[in-house]
Protein backbone atom coordinates (compact mmCIF):
# COMPACT_ATOMS: atom_id res chain seq x y z
CA UNK A 1 0.00 0.00 0.00
CA UNK A 2 1.31 3.41 -0.94
CA UNK A 3 -0.10 5.19 2.13
CA UNK A 4 1.25 2.75 4.71
CA UNK A 5 4.32 3.83 6.65
CA UNK A 6 6.31 1.23 8.50
CA UNK A 7 8.53 1.94 11.50
CA UNK A 8 11.49 1.49 9.14
CA UNK A 9 10.13 4.25 6.86
CA UNK A 10 9.73 6.58 9.82
CA UNK A 11 13.24 5.84 11.10
CA UNK A 12 14.71 6.47 7.64
CA UNK A 13 12.90 9.82 7.28
CA UNK A 14 13.99 10.95 10.74
CA UNK A 15 17.58 9.92 10.03
CA UNK A 16 17.65 11.78 6.72
CA UNK A 17 16.17 14.89 8.35
CA UNK A 18 18.82 14.84 11.08
CA UNK A 19 21.58 14.48 8.49
CA UNK A 20 20.22 17.44 6.50
CA UNK A 21 19.99 19.60 9.62
CA UNK A 22 23.56 18.73 10.56
CA UNK A 23 24.82 19.60 7.06
CA UNK A 24 22.91 22.87 7.01
CA UNK A 25 24.48 24.02 10.28
CA UNK A 26 26.83 26.42 8.53
CA UNK A 27 26.98 29.07 11.22
CA UNK A 28 30.78 29.07 11.17
CA UNK A 29 31.26 27.56 14.64
CA UNK A 30 33.26 24.47 15.50
CA UNK A 31 31.76 22.13 18.07
CA UNK A 32 33.21 19.36 20.21
CA UNK A 33 31.17 17.12 22.48
CA UNK A 34 32.65 15.48 25.57
CA UNK A 35 31.31 12.97 28.11
CA UNK A 36 33.34 13.00 31.32
CA UNK A 37 32.98 12.63 35.09
CA UNK A 38 32.06 15.94 36.75
CA UNK A 39 35.51 17.09 37.89
CA UNK A 40 37.15 16.08 34.61
CA UNK A 41 34.40 17.90 32.70
CA UNK A 42 35.09 21.07 34.69
CA UNK A 43 38.80 20.75 34.03
CA UNK A 44 38.26 20.14 30.30
CA UNK A 45 36.01 23.21 30.01
CA UNK A 46 38.63 25.35 31.80
CA UNK A 47 41.33 24.06 29.45
CA UNK A 48 39.13 24.78 26.43
CA UNK A 49 38.49 28.36 27.58
CA UNK A 50 42.23 28.74 28.26
CA UNK A 51 43.17 27.56 24.78
CA UNK A 52 40.34 29.40 22.99
CA UNK A 53 39.55 32.58 24.99
CA UNK A 54 35.93 33.71 24.85
CA UNK A 55 36.87 37.25 23.80
CA UNK A 56 38.69 36.02 20.68
CA UNK A 57 36.83 32.83 19.71
CA UNK A 58 33.35 33.45 21.19
CA UNK A 59 33.87 30.19 23.08
CA UNK A 60 30.87 28.89 25.01
CA UNK A 61 29.40 25.79 26.58
CA UNK A 62 26.58 25.36 24.09
CA UNK A 63 24.79 22.48 25.80
CA UNK A 64 25.26 20.24 28.81
CA UNK A 65 23.40 17.48 30.62
CA UNK A 66 24.00 15.04 33.44
CA UNK A 67 24.12 11.40 32.41
CA UNK A 68 23.54 8.36 34.64
CA UNK A 69 26.52 7.59 36.81
CA UNK A 70 27.42 11.23 37.38
CA UNK A 71 28.95 11.81 33.95
CA UNK A 72 28.46 15.16 32.25
CA UNK A 73 27.94 15.43 28.50
CA UNK A 74 28.67 18.89 27.15
CA UNK A 75 29.27 20.60 23.82
CA UNK A 76 31.85 23.35 23.48
CA UNK A 77 31.42 25.86 20.67
CA UNK A 78 34.02 28.24 19.22
CA UNK A 79 34.98 30.10 16.06
CA UNK A 80 37.65 28.39 13.95
CA UNK A 81 40.05 31.34 14.21
CA UNK A 82 40.47 34.52 16.21
CA UNK A 83 40.13 37.20 13.55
Amino acid sequence: MAGTNTPRDLARRLSQGAARRKQSRSDGFRRETFSLPLEEARQKARQYFGRFPKAAYLTAVEHWRELPGGRIEFTMRRLPSAD
